[in-house]
């Protein structure tokens, strides 16, 4: 009666032994699985913040090139303003000339 009460305890103590490496091998495939997934998504999180900032970098020479163009179409246009008032002062001071011209 012992003996067979002692077999009975070992062969529950086998299978509950052998379910317990069973359930983790299958945790552990799960966990290399996962683990894959999240490298991957990573991977690719990383890719694109390192894209997003090349892109900042970008815009940002950018906009330092187009603050540069806008300074100088700033100064050409004031330099045509100062032209065309020196040209309007011309027409204005030679105006009486015209009457001595040939019209064409």
């Amino acid at each position: 009666m012992v003996l067979t009460a002692f077999l009975v305890g070992l062969v529950l103590v086998v299978v509950g032994l052998f379910v317990v490496v069973v359930r983790g091998l299958a945790l552990w495939k799960q966990g290399k699985r996962s683990g894959k997934a999240i490298t991957s998504e990573l991977e690719l999180f990383e890719e694109r913040s390192a894209r997003t900032e090349q892109l900042l970098v970008e815009a940002e020479r950018a906009q330092a090139e187009l603050h540069a163009a806008t300074e100088r179409l700033r100064v050409s246009r004031a330099q045509l303003q100062v032209l065309l008032d020196s040209l309007e002062g011309a027409k204005r001071s030679t105006r009486w000339l015209r009457v001595f011209l040939p019209a064409r």
